[in-house]
């Protein structure tokens, strides 16, 4: 998408299209000379470059832990790659595959893009929402922006003036100045509005468009709560600007799609190629230039097994589609839309029963599914959880993420749950509306296991169960002084924090009936509330990410989990501790975990679910 030889005309002036090409993050790209594509595995843990001529994988290099984007330098064969639970960007020789460099960063790299000269690399960190300016020749940080939350999408303008990034929760996009560093501007959409991972402006037009979804919590069965969009953005600077959603649920009569993922534009600004990760297919639309409908449908395309990115090819003859679970790209004739390749990137990484279980998971079609809307990915999003609060039919809940579930069994807040298998009733319920995975009656809850009725539904479950944490990065120097000073108030009899969130997952939670719930004086907040007043206790393992917190939400950050949401020091004796004593409790609870829990888990005696 860098470098065409035709020239268009904009406001009355000749400008040569490459002056305006644009880039933008995504899990593939493709070189400016178009001969290879670059592909990041994340599962697989590899960076796979293919020779576009003879469409096979020609270097497969690892590159360390869930890698996510990937970006080519100018007009090289150079990359960048974000490795985002290594906390690494990675710049490679694409000739040799040789990596010449790793670069430590704070947390969670995830979006990367080059300037046009390939001088500059800039990197979202999605923990805690900064821009990295990196100097492409010495591999050094030039710039840390803090820019907002959780950011994921970047993309850099066709004059080069401006970074655009995403804020994955919220969907909000801001403009950067690159001479400043400064926040010039900034285009906020629905309360809504939530998983925006990516962006792309047009090559030749202010307008810049965003797949994403929109979290409805508000909708007490769920059913019809979570809607797929793509939003086109007017990015030029002054009055009458606006964001216009558009629902791609209803965007070809009543066919509903679910969970986008990616979107690319063609070189010429013709055409916008968008993947549903949920349903497996994938919109051809023309772009219009009306300032009022935007987009125009062409045709659906049925694509392979989670579809994660979509890039054009350089000469716009040919587009790419990475199938996540199907560990390949498919190549695609831009003009009659047909396959003509198909090009496995890496081997499966999984053993047979994960695999399947990952498929189920992130399905939004039958078995799983009878309206196509919603999959467990629509809120668990390679486990983690999508920042919002849910009025359930049970009361508020707020969504947790999966990383440890093994070890902390029951299932939910009110411990409805005592195995993953027990979500074959969320399946058949209102909410999913799915066939289901078991042949018959399913067991209900809490009573006869599920488990070991249904091969695809054990799948999932180990799927489910197989999420680990990583290290905080608060830690990785070890605990300060205020961290270590909030851990001996954490441990002290006189805070009780260690009553209940305790072990090696600093939690209490166990299989063992009955369960151990506590009542720490949330439960009547939530007039909804239909289960409490007691709750399972969370690990805090992980806590620094995963605001807010509480069952209902309501408390926003660490320090009002200790104070203004513990009524009564119900929830920890802290309402004697000074605001310095607070800041080193939140200081070490940030911390967590500073090592990895299982080994002390073993050794204390407990037991993963899945082990039998």
């Amino acid at each position: 998408m860098r470098r065409f030889a035709f020239v268009f005309v904009l406001l009355g002036l000749t400008v040569p299209l490459d002056a305006l090409a644009s880039t933008s993050n995504s899990l593939m790209d493709i070189s400016a000379d178009g001969r290879l594509l670059a592909c990041t595995n994340r599962d697989n843990g590899t960076l796979s470059l293919v020779d576009l001529q003879s469409n096979r994988v020609i270097r497969d290099i690892p590159v360390g832990h869930h890698p996510e984007g990937v970006s080519f330098l100018g007009e090289t064969h150079n990359l960048a790659v974000a490795v985002y639970d290594e906390d690494q960007v990675l710049f490679i020789d694409g000739q040799t595959g040789n990596i010449d460099a790793r670069i430590d960063v704070f947390d969670e790299p995830y979006g990367v893009v080059s300037n046009r000269d390939g001088s500059r690399v800039y990197v979202t960190l999605e923990y805690p929402g900064t821009v990295l300016e990196i100097d492409a020749a010495t591999h050094t940080v030039l710039r840390s922006l803090p820019v907002g939350k959780f950011l994921r999408g970047i993309a850099i303008e066709p004059g080069e003036e401006r970074l655009l990034v995403a804020e994955y929760h919220t969907g909000i996009v801001k403009a950067i100045d690159l001479k400043s560093g400064e926040v010039v501007d900034s285009w906020q959409g629905s309360r809504d509005d939530n998983l925006a991972r990516q962006l792309q402006p047009h090559p030749t037009r202010p307008k810049v468009y965003l797949p994403h979804i929109r979290s409805k919590t508000t909708v007490t069965h769920g059913a019809g709560s979570i809607f797929p969009y793509v939003t086109v953005i007017d990015s030029a600077p002054g009055e009458g600007r606006r964001r216009k959603p558009i629902a791609m649920d209803s965007f070809k009569g009543t066919l509903v799609v679910a969970n986008p993922w990616e979107l690319a534009i063609s070189p010429d600004g013709q055409r916008l190629y968008v993947v549903f990760a949920g349903t497996d297919d994938m919109y051809v639309c023309d772009i219009l230039d009306d300032n009022y409908r935007e987009i125009k449908f062409v045709k659906v395309k049925n694509l392979g097994r989670n579809p994660r990115a979509v890039r054009v090819a350089p000469d716009n003859q040919s587009f790419y589609v990475y199938n996540a679970l199907d560990f390949a790209v498919v190549k695609y004739d831009a003009q009659t839309l047909r396959p003509i390749a198909t090009i496995p990137v890496c081997e499966n990484p999984h053993d047979e029963q994960i695999l399947l279980g990952k498929v189920l998971f992130y399905s939004a079609q039958q078995p799983m599914v009878g309206r196509r809307w919603i999959s467990c990915a629509s809120c668990h999003p390679d486990g983690h959880s999508d920042g919002r609060t849910w009025h359930n039919p049970e009361g508020l809940r707020d969504t947790t993420a999966l990383f440890g579930m093994a070890w902390t069994h029951p299932i939910h807040w009110s411990a409805d749950r005592d195995e993953v298998q027990d979500f074959e009733h969320t399946i058949r319920s209102q909410l999913m509306q799915g066939r289901g995975l078991i042949r018959g009656d399913v067991n209900p809850a809490l009573e006869t296991p599920n488990r070991g009725l249904s091969a695809e539904l054990d799948a999932m479950a180990a799927y489910s169960n197989s999420h680990k944490f990583t290290l905080s990065p608060h830690a990785k120097k070890g605990l300060n002084a205020a961290a270590k000073r909030g851990k001996k108030l954490f441990f002290a009899e006189e805070t009780q924090c260690a009553t209940c969130h305790v072990g090696p997952f600093f939690t209490d939670s166990r299989m063992e009936t009955p369960f151990r719930l506590h009542d720490v004086g949330t439960g009547n907040d939530d007039p909804s509330e239909i289960m409490g007043p007691k709750y399972d206790t969370p690990t805090l393992l992980g806590i620094y990410r995963t605001a807010p917190y509480l069952h209902h939400g309501k408390a926003k950050t660490l320090r009002d989990v200790l104070t203004t949401q513990n009524k009564n020091d119900q929830h920890g004796q802290t309402s004697h501790l000074t605001a310095d004593q607070i800041d080193d409790l939140v200081e070490f609870l940030k911390c967590l975990p500073y090592e990895d829990p299982e080994p002390a888990a073993i050794k204390a005696g407990l037991r993963r679910v899945d082990v039998d």
